[in-house]
């Protein structure tokens, strides 16, 4: 039986954007099914009980052999979309850099960055909560450092892990290429300018939002 693959998404999301963009490379067939998560859509108790206890999306729901599957967490679901295909190195050690970055990318980067451009650009800053304007410039240093790290790193290498393309790059590709809606200029980072623009070329690209 051939998998069909849906994805329980937001496509305002660079999480879910990003699992999209893997199927979209690799041309692999994927449904949408979207929610509103300022309405609370993955919070109710069909969500809770049918697609994930955690009430968040992204997930990658699996129908195949092994009957019906729910794949929560973005870069696990990009990396099971893309096993044994050409976004994940051969060698070893190429691997681990790329899951280092893959890391990297939820811990120190969207956390930062892609939390400045949920709060500014799409809840808006008059509806945020004090505790959330305290945060703001803490997140704002702590994105801009995650942007240098890249930066720097894409200042040596084509890429973000190995000579091409691979899932450390689609996992940071998403809120990086958006961050100017959170208030960080790219323009400090021409590295990272560039490097955007190189994964706009790759054969089968999607924006996000598609």
């Amino acid at each position: 039986m051939t998998e069909r693959h849906t994805l329980h998404e937001d496509p305002r999301s660079g999480n879910c954007y990003k699992i999209k963009l893997t199927a979209a490379l690799l041309e692999v067939p994927l449904e949408a099914r979207q929610y509103d998560i300022l309405q609370g859509e993955t919070r109710t108790p069909e969500f809770l009980n049918n697609i994930n206890r955690n009430g968040r999306i992204p997930v990658l729901h699996i129908d195949g052999d092994h009957g019906q599957r729910f794949l929560p967490e973005s870069n696990a679901a990009c990396w099971y979309l893309a096993s044994g295909s050409h976004l994940i190195p051969d060698d070893r050690f190429a691997q681990a850099d790329m899951l280092r970055w893959m890391f990297f990318e939820q811990y120190n980067h969207e956390p930062n960055v892609a939390t400045l451009r949920f709060w500014l650009s799409i809840v808006g800053e008059a509806n945020l909560t004090d505790q959330q304007r305290s945060q703001i410039m803490a997140k704002r240093v702590a994105g801009c450092d995650a942007l240098r790290l890249m930066d720097e790193r894409l200042a040596n290498s084509t890429w973000m892990a190995g000579d091409r393309v691979t899932l450390a790059d689609i996992a940071l590709f998403p809120y990086t290429h958006v961050a100017e809606s959170g208030g960080f200029g790219l323009e400090d980072y021409p590295n990272i300018c560039v490097w955007i623009e190189r994964v706009k070329t790759l054969t089968n690209f999607i924006p996000m939002g598609e």
